[in-house]
């Protein structure tokens, strides 16, 4: 099946060379998403104010897919801190509703920018 690249201005722009995203037939996959605003492509600041930003990235990718957050079947969450996990856990059920995506949740030395939470998602259409 061919691979199309899935890109938009409405996330932040890869950091090297990889896509936002890959589509394969009904199948998407995301690239990880740290809490960078794509306008200015700065860090928001705090694990809360960067997990709603990840999340709003990954909407924007997944839209510019043709599909939902909602439609994700599994998540990658890498966290510097597990501490953060109950606060990320707790946004995360802010953007989905039952039935949830699978998900692993990772502890991690550092991420990309000192971001303290980066996640991605295979997404089905």
């Amino acid at each position: 099946m061919p691979k199309q690249v899935i890109q938009t201005n409405k996330a932040p722009q890869p950091l090297g060379p990889y896509s936002q995203a890959i589509r394969v037939g009904d199948s998407i996959y995301t690239a990880g998403q740290i809490g960078l605003d794509p306008s200015s492509m700065q860090m928001v600041g705090g694990v809360d104010a960067q997990t709603c930003r990840v999340f709003d990235n990954l909407i924007a990718v997944a839209e510019a897919a043709g599909v939902r957050l909602q439609d994700a079947v599994k998540l990658n969450v890498f966290l510097t801190d597990l501490a953060n996990f109950s606060q990320v856990n707790g946004i995360m059920e802010s953007y989905f509703s039952a039935p949830y995506p699978a998900r692993a949740v990772i502890g991690v030395a550092s991420l990309p920018r000192n971001a303290l939470v980066e996640i991605d998602a295979v997404l089905v259409a």
